[in-house]
């Protein structure tokens, strides 16, 4: 009697708890999807801070530093629509001038004056200095990576989000970002860029805050190499400005117009 009535209380105990599972289990995936949803609102946020999302040209200058003192600088014209076309002419130096590089969706090309077939290119391939090829041809992280809020931190008396975005492919830039944006206007502060191994390879801040194109955006990106002391790169944005820019800009064909 005494091991029947334990069996049964037994069994009494483990229906309460595989009711109650039953009964949380839905609300926690509704509180994850949504917990998505809101570091992707975050990241669209920042992203417009960054960039706008309709078309546009900015001027992009770099200077970039070597651990033995050696300067390289070096200016670009960027044109941008949306965050799958974006056309980069080099302008300076200007044995270079002429080179352009075309991005549609991931696919990245370089054409050259003299060569007649353009050089597929990757986007973490590096562009100069600490800055890589898809550092100025993705306009934005939205689309390239899955955003998860990591947690709330404290930096310089304003509250951050911290942002870890994880790559949707092998195809994008970096494997792993993480990102901190200020809570009170979604200004993005900081990032740390990581490698497939994990490693941080770099780190970026945003700097310099100025309207530009109806906004106030960063400026200046600062990018130091997180594994060689003393090589960093400066990126100074100016003349940006909106632009109506048709789908036929981002073609081979009218390329040639603007080598």
């Amino acid at each position: 009697m005494l091991t029947s009535m334990n069996s049964l209380i037994s069994q009494l105990v483990s229906a309460f708890f595989l009711c109650t599972l039953c009964a949380w289990q839905p609300v926690w995936a509704e509180d994850a999807g949504e917990g998505d949803a809101f570091a992707r609102s975050i990241l669209a946020r920042a992203d417009e801070i960054r960039f706008p999302a309709e078309g546009f040209q900015v001027d992009v200058f770099i200077e970039s530093l070597a651990s033995d003192d050696y300067v390289e600088k070096r200016k670009y014209r960027v044109l941008s629509k949306g965050n799958e076309n974006t056309v980069v002419m080099i302008l300076e130096p200007a044995s270079e001038r002429g080179q352009i590089m075309l991005m549609k969706d991931r696919d990245l090309w370089v054409f050259m004056p003299n060569v007649s077939q353009p050089i597929r290119l990757g986007l973490a391939q590096r562009l100069t200095g600490e800055v890589a090829n898809g550092d100025l041809a993705r306009a934005n992280f939205s689309g390239d990576y899955n955003p998860r809020l990591l947690r709330t931190e404290n930096v310089g008396g304003h509250a951050h989000y911290v942002l870890e975005l994880n790559a949707v492919d092998r195809g994008v830039t970096y494997r792993r970002v993480l990102l901190w944006v200020n809570k009170a206007n979604y200004q993005p502060l900081k990032a740390e860029f990581y490698s497939l191994s994990n490693r941080l390879m770099k780190t970026c801040s945003y700097e310099g805050y100025e309207t530009m194109a109806g906004q106030r955006r960063p400026t200046r990106l600062v990018m130091e190499d997180a594994l060689r002391a003393g090589e960093r790169s400066f990126l100074d944005y100016q003349n940006m400005k909106l632009r109506d820019l048709p789908d036929k800009v981002f073609t081979k064909e009218y390329l040639k117009k603007l080598q």
